[in-house]
């Protein structure tokens, strides 16, 4: 698919481009906040799995920049946004990078350093894993990383914060749901009209009596389980079980505005000439797909090298899981392969 081709098919990557944003999420935590007012009183926040940045983006134009141009503002008054991912991203204008891992508690005693000891008003998180399309194996692995950034946001977030997170939906959401209503009151899920999937915003911070994080993993296995049944507050909408839960939904954006799933005929230059497709604000720095991209243009090459040229004797052996083809001492091909089932074995070329 060209350039032009997903601008017309992806009406909020064109319109992300046109603005400056690195990515179209942007547009997705802008329409949260029109609904739910997210940012007001907002002054240290967390943006998790932040890279390539557009969430940070928003953070520092709708946070940081204004209170920068204010004449009232002073140094020590301007918001803290520290970002966090495990890749590098370029830099953004009021935002501290922070390359570490958010299941770590090293990660966590870094943020409140950066903050002088105090904790975070919101917590954002737009991460995601890379879809294997196996549904319901996608919708574990990603609640899976929610319940990652929960485990952090009980170490960084302050009493009546708010924790935003993407969401698959799928036959297990109001699990994760019941075990996000026992630290946060109100719990919605919220699909913004830029986005294909939904997100769960998380108002209130309030962890239970006497609660210490090293329980979390333990208080969240009891969550739909018989023993733990009386734990929670079947008040609150539970029927029978978190398999029986009424889970609020709102819409999140102008109805009326471009629709994520249609697709829009490019506009004109002014000029009359055709549509001239814009480069990406900001490409990954270092994408996890580069190494992986590299082995592959490498394999490529060798393999052509071998049909050019005729071989020697030479031997296929197994190294961490890939294959390698030696003559004469040099890897003339390789490919990876995954863990071998069987022994290395001599083979003519």
């Amino acid at each position: 698919m060209g350039k032009a081709s997903r601008d017309k098919r992806d009406i909020y990557y064109r319109k992300a481009k046109e603005e400056g944003w690195r990515a179209r999420s942007a547009f997705k935590l802008l329409q949260i906040d029109e609904e739910f007012n997210i940012f007001q009183g907002v002054k240290r926040v967390v943006d998790l799995c932040a890279a390539p940045g557009s969430w940070s983006q928003v953070l520092s134009r709708q946070l940081y920049l204004p209170a920068k141009s204010s004449a009232e503002s002073k140094e020590g008054d301007l918001p803290l946004i520290v970002a966090i991912d495990l890749q590098p991203m370029s830099p953004i204008e009021g935002v501290i990078q922070v390359q570490g891992d958010i299941t770590n508690a090293r990660t966590a005693q870094l943020v409140i350093r950066h903050f002088d000891g105090s904790k975070a008003d919101l917590v954002v998180c737009d991460g995601a894993p890379d879809v294997t399309g196996l549904h319901d194996m996608d919708e574990f692995v990603q609640s899976q990383l929610i319940l990652a950034g929960l485990t952090i946001v009980t170490h960084i977030l302050k009493e009546g914060g708010k924790f935003i997170a993407k969401i698959f939906r799928g036959k297990d959401t109001s699990l994760l749901f019941c075990q996000l209503k026992l630290f946060f009151p109100t719990v919605t899920f919220a699909k913004p009209k830029s986005s294909r999937n939904s997100s769960i915003v998380c108002e209130n911070y309030s962890p239970p009596e006497g609660f210490n994080p090293r329980d979390l993993h333990r208080l969240l296995q009891k969550v739909g389980s018989p023993s733990g049944g009386s734990h929670l507050d079947c008040s609150s909408g539970w029927l029978e079980g978190p398999n029986k839960v009424y889970i609020p939904f709102l819409a999140c954006g102008d109805l009326t505005g471009y629709d994520s799933d249609r697709s829009y005929p490019l506009p004109k230059e002014a000029d009359g000439s055709s549509y001239q497709s814009l480069d990406p604000v900001q490409p990954p720095i270092a994408p996890p797909y580069k190494r992986a991209l590299e082995l592959k243009k490498a394999s490529a090459q060798s393999i052509q090298d071998t049909h050019e040229k005729p071989l020697a004797c030479g031997v296929f052996f197994y190294k961490d899981d890939v294959v390698c083809l030696i003559r004469r001492e040099t890897v003339v091909w390789q490919q990876w392969v995954g863990p071998p089932n069987i022994s290395p074995k001599k083979k003519q070329s």
